[in-house]
């Protein structure tokens, strides 16, 4: 059983990673976590690859672009759940977990982008810094594009610089709780 959590964070000691941390954390009293940092990653912007705006995205499911996009997504569909962490920049994700949801977005309108896709379990992690505003509209950006991939939304979870020591224990029992629940398939 195994978790992938994607994390769209610059900095690995940083709050968003903590609360990544946390989930992998009781995640792994029954599985394994992977964690990937996009920062570290090349993925490019969409192309939108012809007159219409597409490209072989609607008609296919793949992505043309020759960069990390695609392993990642590999590595997603192998996964038994998805945890979406990002900071909050101005009450949306960062940039590097947008322009990595567009691209999944647009191949999984096709039915061969969706495979493995599809219901997957998945869970947003949005963590505000400075006055902590912003980390509710946040998890309502994110849950909308995850939902338009197609996963199966389970949890949003919206933290605050201010009140993240209390949500790394929650977010440490939504690991196990997942874990539990996958292992029991209830």
């Amino acid at each position: 059983m195994k978790s992938l959590v994607i994390i769209g964070s610059r900095n690995p000691l940083g709050k968003t990673s903590m609360a990544a941390e946390a989930f992998s954390s009781g995640f792994a009293t029954k599985g394994c976590s992977e964690k990937i940092f996009l920062v570290e990653k090349n993925i490019e912007r969409c192309r939108q690859c012809d007159a219409s705006g597409w490209g072989l995205c609607r008609n296919e499911g793949i992505c043309v672009i020759e960069d990390d996009f695609l392993s990642i997504v590999e590595r997603l569909r192998q996964s038994d759940i998805v945890v979406f962490a990002t900071p909050v920049y101005f009450g949306d994700m960062s940039e590097s977990i947008k322009t990595f949801l567009d691209r999944l977005r647009r191949i999984t309108r096709n039915e061969k982008g969706k495979a493995g896709i599809y219901e997957k379990p998945a869970i947003g992690i949005c963590v505000a810094g400075g006055g902590g505003g912003g980390a509710v509209s946040c998890c309502f950006f994110m849950e909308r594009v995850l939902a338009a991939c197609g996963f199966t939304v389970e949890d949003m979870i919206p933290c605050r610089r201010q009140n993240l020591e209390l949500k790394k224990s929650v977010l440490v029992g939504t690991g196990k709780w997942f874990a539990e629940i996958l292992t029991s398939g209830t």
